[in-house]
């Protein structure tokens, strides 16, 4: 490395608001942390888990072509109309990322032999949603004009919506992996509610027909954040490391 590149890469290090960064990456990562505590009975490898958030983040790739790809497909265009919106909201966004999320679970994770306990569909289908999310909030964040704005207002709203869905996910596929016999309708079950639940999400805050009821939003993530701590619960009680069954 020449001086004069020395001196800029180290500039732009110090002159790096480290604040906006905690506050950008910081909520991927504490909702991880979370999940990651609360596999009590048979905690996961550190690597793996690693490995499954990094593989979140790469997943945002085929979730941008999907987008586009399903955009030309339906011929969607957002020109406000709540059919469009809908169309938008369910059959784009939520079906390309929660099908690229979902990807990463069944084909990388699945059948891993790590996955030995229900509570680990949940694990896993976090760690990926938090890579997805977390490089999600970097590239909105550092796009926009108020960027501290943005990274408060995602912290509370997009990247725990991102968690409720991959929990509603990963609370299925973890039943899929020990009821083999109803592997399929449980799966399909996992994919479907997650694009349910994002779609209904997107939807309230992208129409602009009736602004009142962007509220929606909110309340289906307070009413998601309450049925996953449910879910959580649920599979640490069936764990088969769990004695006090």
């Amino acid at each position: 490395m020449n001086m004069k590149l020395s001196i800029t890469f180290e500039y732009s290090i110090l002159s790096m608001d480290y604040k906006l960064l905690a506050l950008t990456i910081g909520p991927g990562l504490a909702i991880a942390i979370y999940v990651f505590w609360h596999d009590k009975f048979d905690p996961e490898p550190r690597a793996l888990l690693i490995k499954a958030f990094f593989w979140g983040c790469i997943s945002i790739i085929p979730a941008i072509l999907l987008n586009y790809l399903l955009k030309f497909v339906l011929g969607v265009e957002l020109d406000g109309t709540l059919y469009q919106t809908f169309l938008f909201a369910f059959f784009v966004v939520a079906i390309a990322e929660e099908s690229s999320k979902f990807f990463f679970l069944r084909w990388r994770l699945y059948t891993r032999p790590e996955f030995d306990e229900p509570y680990d569909g949940i694990t896993y289908s976090v760690m990926i949603a938090m890579g997805f999310a977390t490089l999600e909030n970097i590239l909105y964040v550092y796009s926009a004009q108020d960027s501290y704005s943005v990274a408060l207002l995602r912290a509370f709203t997009a990247v725990p919506a991102h968690a409720t869905f991959a929990i509603a996910m990963g609370y299925f596929t973890g039943l899929a992996k020990f009821h083999p016999q109803q592997k399929f309708s449980y799966l399909l079950k996992g994919l479907l509610l997650a694009v349910f639940m994002h779609g209904l999400y997107d939807f309230f805050l992208m129409q602009q027909s009736f602004p009142q009821i962007a509220s929606g939003a909110f309340l289906s993530l307070i009413i998601s954040v309450y049925y996953s701590i449910k879910a959580i619960k649920l599979h640490q009680k069936i764990s088969p490391f769990n004695h006090n069954r």
